[in-house]
């Protein structure tokens, strides 16, 4: 397994599996659902790279960065970092965002993916801690979360919000 940060080389594996994610899943949300090939390599990857090392974004927006998780020839889960954290993303969606495919939930995946991000996150976030948001009817999710070593820090009605110490 290995967790490879997004590229222009494997466009293909990338927009296959961008494209297959639900607009909103889990509080996950994909605005590139359904986009062609064609849209996908000339405005889509070069937009997503560009989160990276953000220009002309509005002043809420916050440096990000794409990796998909791979097994074998295979991308099985995306994971998003978010660099720092605005006040909203602080109260809400946190550092970490994260999908894994349908049919290979329930294989560790996610705890896997997520260990490789946190790796990544230590180095990036300048916080003391990383901050996560799951649904609370998101089970298999906390457990991905608490498996890798988060603590519920509050919730509200809808969501637990999860800490893992740097």
């Amino acid at each position: 397994m290995e967790l490879r940060k997004i590229n222009k080389n494997d466009a293909a594996n990338q927009w296959e599996y961008t494209t297959s994610l639900p607009e909103d899943e889990n509080g996950l949300t994909n605005p590139f659902h359904g986009v062609t090939y064609e849209e996908y390599l000339k405005k889509v990857l070069p937009l997503i790279i560009s989160y990276e090392h953000p220009k002309d974004m509005p002043d809420w927006f916050v440096p990000e960065t794409y990796y998909y998780l791979w097994d074998g020839d295979c991308i099985v889960g995306e994971f998003r970092i978010r660099h720092c954290l605005t006040e909203a993303l602080r109260s809400g969606a946190g550092h970490i965002g994260y999908s894994i495919r349908k049919e290979s939930r329930g294989k560790g995946y996610g705890t896997a993916g997520l260990k490789l991000t946190i790796q990544i996150a230590r180095e990036i976030v300048p916080e003391d801690e990383i901050y996560l948001r799951v649904k609370k009817d998101n089970i298999a999710s906390q457990k991905v979360m608490l498996n890798n070593g988060a603590y519920f820090a509050y919730e509200d009605e809808e969501h637990y919000f999860m800490r893992i110490r740097k």
